[in-house]
């Protein structure tokens, strides 16, 4: 196939804004390159307004440099953020804050570009991915900077026509009046508990808490027994290797994520469930087992201990997700008016 009749793919995050080229005839990404998102993390001070603004000429930017100024034969864009079906950005909590209107991105990006262009939500385009290979139905849960999910049945990802469904990561699970702040503001969400940015607080809370403990813990080695040295890389490190101390604080914000799955399990009968995201996939199969450990102690309903192992599994150890998943939804949905995806 032609290089122009490839798809150009965007998967824009929390930090990282990622463009490739996607082959809907062999389903091979290519040509992939990673740069800052230009969103509040850069410009914490910016005004919302301004930094949609910036992220809409940054994905317009980055795919006139990818495709050498030439219109795509069509654009898709894996948001994180609840997207309508006409690809309106509802929030984006992680990528320009709180309170925001919501933002018309396809038809924004179909208008300046010159060419169809599909938005869905990053972790509704990752769970396309995994259709492809999973023979059954499935719930994706991304543990990364925030927690998300999708629910795929029946062949399709379960949505509502305005975008909900799919933000586990904003089920309130703590109500006490000093639980963890969530990027959108509210206290005790599960993203702001069992995240990779609440698990980095939870540790650094240990850490300063009980400084012997920690100083004495392979964590405290790797940080030289400095708290503000803790990051997620050391915390999943620590956690690979055995560290008692790292591991029991990682179990804590488990708890959460098992009750949550035991609660979609319950409410609709999924039992497969596939991990992805930078915090998970970067401990890997340690933090596989805490979460079916944890699920085993909570109970499913009707599930013995070795068929709740068998629920979790990892996912791909990649940060291609969106980017695959997107260019799947585009194939599977040639011709592309804007108005036609969820």
């Amino acid at each position: 196939m032609p290089a122009d009749q490839t798809f150009t793919v965007l998967d824009v995050g929390g930090t990282t804004l990622r463009v490739g080229s996607f082959d809907p005839v062999t389903g091979v990404l290519s040509r992939v390159r990673r740069v800052p998102v230009e969103g509040m993390r850069g410009a914490p001070d910016a005004p919302v307004g301004v930094l949609q603004r910036r992220v809409v000429e940054q994905i317009v930017r980055e795919m006139e440099a990818h495709t050498g100024g030439a219109a795509p034969r069509a654009l898709g864009v894996a948001f994180a953020g609840p997207v309508t079906a006409g690809g309106l950005v509802l929030a984006a909590p992680t990528i320009w804050g709180r309170r925001a209107d919501p933002l018309p991105l396809a038809d924004l990006l179909t208008r300046r570009i010159g060419a169809p262009a599909l938005v869905v939500n990053d972790l509704t385009a990752a769970a396309w991915r995994y259709a492809a290979h999973e023979p059954g139905d499935f719930c994706l849960i991304t543990v990364s900077s925030g927690i998300g999910n999708k629910v795929f049945r029946g062949g399709e990802v379960l949505l509502g026509t305005d975008g909900h469904g799919g933000e586990l990561g904003h089920w309130v699970c703590d109500l006490s009046p000093d639980a963890p702040l969530c990027d959108c503001g509210g206290r005790g969400h599960l993203g702001a508990i069992a995240s990779g940015r609440g698990v980095l607080a939870a540790t650094r809370r240990a850490a300063a808490t009980d400084g012997a403990a920690f100083r004495a813990s392979a964590l405290g080695a790797l940080c030289a027994g400095r708290v503000e040295g803790v990051d997620n890389r050391a915390v999943a490190k620590a956690v690979r290797a055995g560290d008692p101390f790292t591991t029991e604080v990682v179990r804590g914000t488990v708890t959460a994520l098992a009750q949550a799955i035991g609660a979609v399990f319950a409410s609709i009968g999924v039992a497969r469930y596939l991990l992805m995201g930078g915090f998970a996939l970067g401990v890997g199969e340690p933090y596989r087992r805490l979460l079916v450990a944890e699920l085993r102690r909570l109970g499913c309903f009707g599930l013995d201990a070795e068929q709740i192992d068998a629920m979790v599994s990892l996912g791909v150890a990649d940060d291609d997700h969106g980017l695959i998943g997107v260019g799947r939804c585009l194939a599977g949905h040639a011709p592309l008016p804007a108005r036609a995806f969820s």
